[in-house]
């Protein structure tokens, strides 16, 4: 048969191609709300760039700071950062082990307890411990008392020290450590923990070799999230004169009227913020942490007796004790023996402003960090895991940067749309956005979306993807199968969320003071008002409110978690 005779070759149809994956517009508006979060980030980043851009050299500031401060300020941070996050990870995995694998005496009331000071402020428990082990404190009073000693005759360890200030802030983060380790180890199969007791391992070897490993996204995402807030903190390390990128910000941005030289250290402590995360996600690798069964029969803890078991309760019970009960017992002798003239009664629209303020953006910051993070868990890439990453980078920047990072767009909104509406209808809007609330509402959401962030993104770690892929087969649209299957099994992640966002909202600061309308006053304002002042005993009132209204958010989660136990 000739060439010319055979029959042509068979070609697919276009029917048979396959059919290109749709991405649902949820998911595409990641993009667009990782933007929005980030336009102070980038306006603090493109502050920073100016001159390079327009061809000039570096600042007078800026080259001061490079040939005498930034060595000091990248080592201070990074020497911070690395004790609180120690702290932070070794109190609360060892915590979060305990009250999970073990039944010690007062592990019942020490597994709640281990969050409460979580609502407690990091410079509210810097003043307090100032005032506690100073000179002039009561402790070191009591010493010279009994022993006859006076100041300088004997040792006593430097409150206001590097070391001091890392104490501080590990004693009120742990809990974002406990949090996310307690629920990872909760929801570990069963199965393995019991394999590995089977084939010869003790409990702490199982720790070890099984446990640890498999809740290594909560370790990652509560230290994480521990290392940002460190690195961002103001109030602690500036009243115990830790030397921070935050410190360095502040003196050039106030204190010598260099924006962009402010604007530059900014950026390198993004940098540095990055280069961790980023060093953390590449040594996981392609490692995945989610249970291969789905077998779940309650834990058997081990009963501790004896000095084991008492040990395990001073172990959980010191973090509560320094990090909530001698502040909160202190804050509560200074407002009985003290406390402000305008209480009760003028406390009221501080405890209703605050309120309000933190419940919108824990709201409203839930929800973005749930689309921000089931969209790169259902349609992964480069690109939607970068949006995560960029909107998360709020969080290392100190709340004054944000706050004029957030201003400065705004502004030029309002004046934009003063000019259109002025020269077409002849009418006025003001400061329509910058003079608002939706301003300090949107300052909050791109400091803490990446607590959000990174409380959800660990509780949809431990879901199987087969769970989603069933509701597929069955007939279920990606949106169908994440409401009904995922956040149902989701729900604990997203309430940790809410709770952290709202209760970090209650006690923000800086951006407060700098985006707040007038007369907008909250709780935390009221505090540094009167610290400032060296009024600390007045300033107990407002501290203690801001604790029992941060405390009522917890509550609701210790609720929860009872009820899912």
């Amino acid at each position: 048969m000739s060439s010319s005779t055979l029959p042509p070759p068979l070609r697919p149809s276009p029917a048979a191609a396959p059919a290109r994956r749709r991405v649902p517009f949820w998911a595409r508006a990641g993009w667009l709300v990782a933007l929005l979060v980030a336009l102070p980030v980038l306006a603090v980043l493109a502050n920073a760039a100016a001159p390079l851009l327009r061809g000039e050299g570096a600042g007078q500031v800026w080259r001061h700071i490079l040939h005498t401060n930034l060595l000091p300020y990248l080592g201070h941070s990074l020497e911070l950062g690395a004790l609180v996050a120690g702290m932070s990870a070794l109190t609360g995995v060892a915590c979060a082990w305990l009250v999970t694998a073990c039944r010690f005496p007062g592990r019942r009331v020490l597994e709640m307890a281990l969050l409460l000071p979580i609502a407690m402020p990091a410079y509210v428990c810097g003043y307090l411990y100032t005032w506690l082990l100073d000179a002039a404190g009561p402790v070191q009073a009591a010493i010279r008392e009994a022993t006859g000693l006076r100041w300088g005759e004997y040792w006593f360890p430097e409150i206001r020290s590097l070391p001091g200030a890392a104490l501080m802030l590990a004693a009120v983060l742990y809990p974002y450590v406990y949090l996310l380790c307690r629920a990872a180890f909760l929801q570990q199969s069963t199965c393995l923990i019991e394999a590995s007791r089977t084939l010869g391992l003790s409990l702490p070897r199982t720790f070890w070799r099984v446990a640890l490993p498999l809740a290594r996204p909560a370790l990652a995402a509560g230290t994480g999230l521990v290392l940002m807030e460190t690195l961002a903190d103001f109030g602690t390390v500036d009243y115990f004169a830790v030397r921070t990128f935050t410190t360095g910000i502040y003196e050039a941005w106030f204190g010598m009227g260099d924006r962009q030289a402010a604007s530059q250290l900014a950026a390198c402590l993004i940098g540095v913020v990055a280069l961790l995360l980023l060093a953390e996600q590449v040594s996981r690798g392609g490692r995945r942490y989610h249970p291969t069964t789905t077998r779940h029969p309650p834990l058997r803890p081990v009963v501790l007796r004896g000095a084991k078991g008492w040990a395990a309760t001073a172990c959980c019970a010191l973090p509560v004790l320094v990090g909530f009960a001698i502040p909160a017992g202190g804050l509560v002798w200074l407002m009985l023996e003290h406390g402000d003239a305008l209480a009760p009664a003028n406390f009221l629209p501080f405890a209703r402003n605050s309120l309000l303020l933190a419940g919108t953006t824990a709201a409203i910051g839930v929800a973005l960090a749930a689309l921000l993070g089931w969209g790169v868990r259902h349609y992964p890439s480069a690109w939607a895991r970068l949006a995560n990453r960029l909107a998360g980078l709020g969080y290392a920047l100190p709340g004054s940067v944000i706050a004029v990072g957030t201003l400065v767009p705004f502004g030029l909104l309002d004046n934009a749309l003063d000019s259109w509406l002025r020269a077409r209808f002849g009418l006025s809007s003001g400061l329509l956005l910058s003079g608002s609330m939706a301003a300090l509402v949107f300052a909050y959401l791109v400091r803490f979306l990446a607590v959000g962030q990174s409380a959800v993104e660990s509780g949809l770690a431990r879901l199987k993807p087969s769970l989603f892929q069933a509701a597929r087969v069955l007939g279920c649209t990606p949106g169908q199968a994440i409401r009904r299957v995922e956040a149902p099994l989701a729900r604990g992640a997203l309430l940790t969320a809410a709770t952290l966002v709202f209760v970090d909202t209650m006690k923000e600061l800086p951006a407060t003071l700098i985006v707040r309308p007038f007369d907008l006053d909250t709780l935390a304002v009221r505090v540094h008002n009167l610290a400032s002042d060296e009024r600390l005993a007045e300033a107990s009132t407002a501290a203690l409110l801001i604790v029992a209204v941060g405390l009522a958010p917890v509550l609701v989660l210790v609720r929860a978690m009872r009820r899912r136990d």
